[in-house]
């Protein structure tokens, strides 16, 4: 059902995209954009200074509520905040250009959750994919209902299904750029176990993600990370076993490979 933009319930999205270099990805995350049925949303696309053919890909494909922000920047998170600066709708998502919606209603489902106010934010399920082939699963991210605490039990939501309300980043902040690694992490932790914003969970699939980014790219990167976020809960004030938490961060791990197949059914 696509969306009637006369009625007041219905949220304005802004869906931001963070790239560079990206000329081999870039095409398929446009192509899952513009086919989504929901249409009242804006793209930000914020690339870092690409020298490759992305912004000839991205100049292939105009939409009328596309904007193109090119430059150096200081990384992702950096980018990523200058996206939420440019922001204009109601609500704020991204996709980055290694992603690519699971199905063309995947922003109606988030915009049909959000059309309660009773909810700050959103999330769902997030399936990795093959770096090279984007059909073959390799690790499914099946998330859940938010309970306090669960930071510090290795748990969080996939932050590339995570829409808030553009009031919250105005509220509480956005990325702290201190982190490398894990900004998106703290980012969420602040916002639920922080600050305790409202948020409903979406039980199904929203986004594919290829397998090599940033923080995925080698094991050094991923205990980078997680030591980033033991510092965020230790900053926050959030009482954690450190042992526990590369326990159960195995534990959730193992069970995304053994679920790679169960997403198509769940």
């Amino acid at each position: 059902m696509a969306a009637d933009t006369a009625d007041p319930r219905i949220p304005r999205i802004s869906l931001i995209t963070v790239c560079w270099n990206a000329e081999r990805t870039i095409a398929d995350t446009l192509r899952s954009i513009d086919t989504q049925t929901y249409r009242d949303f804006e793209h930000i696309i914020i690339d870092g200074g690409s020298s490759d053919s992305t912004l000839a890909i991205i100049a292939l494909a105009p939409a009328d509520n596309r904007r193109v922000l090119s430059g150096r920047d200081g990384g992702i998170y950096e980018a990523m905040n200058k996206g939420i600066g440019l922001a204009s709708g109601d609500i704020i998502g991204f996709l980055n250009a290694d992603d690519t919606f699971e199905s063309s209603d995947s922003l109606e489902t988030v915009a049909a959750a959000l059309e309660d106010p009773a909810y700050d934010g959103c999330y769902g399920d997030l399936v990795y994919v093959s770096n090279r082939h984007i059909d073959r699963k390799i690790r499914y991210w099946k998330s859940r209902t938010f309970r306090s605490g669960s930071f510090a039990r290795g748990w969080c939501p996939p932050h590339p299904t995570f829409y808030v309300r553009r009031s919250i980043y105005e509220q509480f902040g956005r990325f702290d750029l201190r982190y490398r690694l894990a900004a998106d992490v703290e980012l969420m932790m602040r916002f639920l176990e922080v600050a305790r914003i409202r948020t409903i969970y979406i039980p199904r699939v929203l986004v594919r993600m290829r397998l090599g980014g940033a923080t995925n790219k080698n094991v050094q990167n991923i205990s980078r990370q997680n030591k980033e976020v033991l510092c965020a809960l230790a900053d926050h004030g959030l009482k954690v076993s450190t042992s526990m938490f590369w326990v159960f961060k195995i534990v959730n791990r193992l069970g995304q490979f053994l679920m790679r197949n169960r997403s198509q059914d769940l």
